[in-house]
């Protein structure tokens, strides 16, 4: 993929019990929508805010490691997404580490571009996010 192309990030997060077990799922797909790369990540306990923010800091990780420079991030999280716009300020103290770790890792790229999307359009990473604790509960 040329360096210039900006590629396609989807990413949620799920939490059972709200705190409760959480996962991160997160999507990479090129510009014709063909995916490049998924990720999914267990997370323990935290509440679904907090799932939201580790499924971007995965999706950002994975981003950076396939060596992508412009990226288009797109969420069903509206809170998150109104946040990292600078609309709602971040009030929760649990959530402000995130949020810097967020900044940081937004900087590493040339550009980007962030969307609310509906929940249905976020599928394949809400999917991720759930295995990720099927996947650990299954295992226990």
């Amino acid at each position: 993929m040329p360096e210039h192309e900006a590629i396609r990030l989807y990413t949620d997060g799920a939490s059972r019990g709200n705190p409760g077990s959480g996962g991160a799922g997160a999507v990479l797909l090129d510009g014709s929508g063909r995916v490049i790369g998924t990720a999914k990540k267990f997370l323990g306990s935290c509440t679904n805010n907090e799932a939201e923010y580790a499924a971007l800091i995965l999706g950002l990780e994975e981003a950076r490691a396939g060596g992508y420079k412009m990226i288009q991030i797109f969420l069903d999280s509206e809170l998150l997404v109104r946040q990292i716009q600078g609309i709602y300020r971040v009030k929760n103290d649990r959530l402000k580490p995130l949020m810097r770790d967020v900044r940081q890792r937004l900087s590493e790229f040339d550009g980007y571009t962030i969307e609310h999307v509906p929940r249905s359009k976020n599928a394949l990473a809400d999917r991720l996010a759930n295995e990720a604790i099927d996947d650990q509960l299954d295992s226990v």
